[in-house]
């Protein structure tokens, strides 16, 4: 099960803009996050909701969409993210979070995808225009964001070819997403230790 989810967990970055998703629904995928793996137990993230379309049209101008797919820059009107989770360091709790903003976004999208939805993770992100929109408080780091949806594309994996990992879409839309084959990515099985 965790191989199929894992496999159609794909980044989608257009969505059926009009296929609303409630705040019920990110908070169940906010709690797969938070009894996620945290470093030292410290749980220093924290989590904004966004699923209201007046409040995503203040987040949508400050996130920066797939540069391999240039000229395209961003999802067009109608195929736009439903719903969004910002994910946030609590400077209070710990000035560092390791690696918990990526495990819990993670366990987000897997929820995600178990529920029919998809998302992308941006990290790629004007964070002090976020934070001043949204009004979040100077606390609070912004470290990602997701954007969630019904997907309107349709994304398949593939074989990296010649090393180039650049993901594209071909003319029917499709978006092609090439995976390093695992034996270049294994550097040894069973090392020795001398």
């Amino acid at each position: 099960m965790i191989s199929d989810l894992i496999r159609k967990n794909r980044s989608v970055r257009r969505f059926q803009e009009e296929a609303a998703i409630d705040a019920a629904t990110l908070r169940e995928l906010v709690d797969l996050a938070r009894l996620s793996a945290s470093a030292g137990n410290a749980q220093p993230l924290k989590y904004i909701l966004v699923c209201d379309p007046a409040v995503n049209a203040l987040v949508f101008p400050h996130l920066a969409w797939a540069s391999y797919l240039r000229p395209w820059t961003s999802p067009a009107k109608g195929e736009r993210p439903a719903a969004y989770i910002v994910i946030l360091g609590d400077t209070e709790v710990s000035k560092v979070v390791d690696c918990d903003h990526g495990i819990a976004a993670q366990s987000i999208l897997l929820g995600a995808t178990e529920r029919g939805l998809s998302g992308c993770i941006i990290g790629s992100v004007e964070r002090h225009g976020l934070q001043k929109a949204l009004g979040i408080p100077p606390r609070y780091d912004v470290l990602l964001v997701i954007a969630l949806g019904k997907p309107k594309e349709k994304v398949v994996l593939e074989t990296a070819k010649g090393g180039e990992i650049r993901y594209w879409r071909d003319a029917d839309g499709v978006h092609h997403v090439p995976k390093r084959p695992l034996d270049e990515i294994i550097v040894k099985a069973n090392p020795d230790t001398d």
